[in-house]
């Protein structure tokens, strides 16, 4: 009996990947719960900041684009950069997809993956149904899942991690904002997530103050008609850079591994979409310090002490924190991963060093999605990566285990 790939995750790049390894002929088990981080780790009426033509999953057959789902689906199309997503709508494409393209997703989680004992290699994986199986390769698509980044100087408020209810949490735990009505909330960071969390957070009640380390740091995107005319064209904009990022992250990998972390920090880094300006401005407020010194717990409520661009340190009180800090890729954090794999990965800085084909230095073990952003750039922070990521993955796998 042939060995299946084992595709663990079921969001855009592990549906993407399925889809591109199923239609070169080789079996798959695909395990997860479809667009979960979308549905249930995002907030409740959440804009996709990414724009229609970068927002289609991969498909090695066409007619599954985000197009064609809303003509399917009776929803108005979303075809021009001014076209805005709706999260709900993204979910939908995605859960549409899947049922399309991976119809036999098993909604199981993986609790293990172990190298094979018997002979002949692959991997065993422990599942939550307390089925035991054996893969001849896996694919890690696990997306954000366990990757959220708390900054050290917020964590001694967050005795045993952020949580919704104790004093403070990060941005990707809550999916109902309704809940601080009549609230004081600070939310920390600078980029999309913190400000439309803030905004939200706003339109449902709260009294809302964003913290963001640096001078101009709150700052929004032009729009698409005001986007320069004589650069080349991207999923992100327009601009020479872009388009690189985008159409060419072979290259990405060579580049000294500084390089490689600074500029998945710092391309398409935080920014407001230019649709968020009108609703954020005027509702929420925004204090910009030189750095978050360290959070404190008092009373129940958190105190956030800063330290201000004049040299002051202030103490600023709220009835929660909201760290909108983002994700940080670790592979120690992919506790579903043994020790017997995580001990022989080689790692730069926690992310895995991919090589052709996203394989890791265990041969059979791939990453696909935001773990591979480290070796193949920004455009893995997107669901456009597909395009590259999913039909290399796929046929360097069938090359190597076909």
């Amino acid at each position: 009996m042939i060995r299946p790939v084992a595709v663990i995750g079921a969001g855009p790049f592990g549906l993407s990947a399925a889809a591109h390894l199923r239609a070169r002929g080789l079996p798959v088990r695909v395990f997860g719960d479809p667009m979960v981080s979308w549905r249930a780790h995002m907030p409740e009426g959440m804009l996709l900041k990414s724009t229609p033509a970068a927002s289609s999953l991969h498909c090695p057959r066409p007619g599954h684009t985000l197009a064609d789902y809303c003509a399917e689906a009776g929803i108005r199309r979303l075809v021009s950069d001014e076209d805005i997503i709706p999260v709900e709508t993204f979910i939908g494409y995605g859960e549409w997809f899947q049922r399309r393209l991976v119809p036999d997703l098993e909604r199981v989680r993986v609790d293990s993956v172990e190298p094979a004992r018997e002979a002949g290699g692959g991997f065993e994986l422990s599942l939550d149904s307390g089925e035991s199986c054996t893969a001849r390769a896996v694919v890690v698509a696990t997306g954000l899942s366990g990757l959220a980044r708390l900054p050290a100087e917020l964590g001694r408020a967050a005795a045993g991690g952020p949580a919704p209810g104790g004093p403070v949490s990060h941005s990707s735990q809550h999916h109902d904002l309704t809940r601080f009505a009549g609230k004081e909330l600070i939310v920390v960071g600078a980029g999309q997530s913190a400000l439309e969390t803030a905004a939200l957070a706003a339109e449902a009640g709260a009294r809302v103050r964003v913290v963001a380390r640096g001078r101009g740091r709150v700052a929004f995107g032009a729009p698409p008609w005001e986007q320069p005319r004589l650069r080349p064209e991207s999923p992100f904009g327009r601009a020479w850079s872009l388009w690189a990022f985008s159409h060419c992250p072979h290259p990405y990998r060579f580049l000294p591994e500084a390089t490689r972390h600074f500029l998945v920090r710092r391309v398409l880094g935080p920014l407001g979409a230019w649709w968020l300006r009108e609703r954020f401005e005027g509702a929420v407020q925004v204090t910009e310090v030189e750095r978050v010194l360290g959070a404190e717990a008092e009373d129940g409520g958190p105190v956030l002490t800063v330290r201000t661009h004049g040299g002051r340190t202030e103490r600023l009180t709220a009835d929660h924190v909201i760290a909108a800090t983002g994700y940080r890729v670790d592979v120690a954090a992919m506790d579903f991963l043994g020790p017997g794999l995580r001990t022989r990965l080689a790692v730069s800085r926690g992310a895995p060093k991919l090589g052709a084909g996203y394989v890791s230095s265990v041969p059979g073990l791939y990453f696909t999605g935001l773990p591979a952003a480290s070796s193949y750039g920004p455009v893995m922070r997107f669901v456009c990566g597909t395009d590259f990521a999913s039909p290399r993955l796929a046929g360097h796998l069938a090359a190597a285990h076909g």
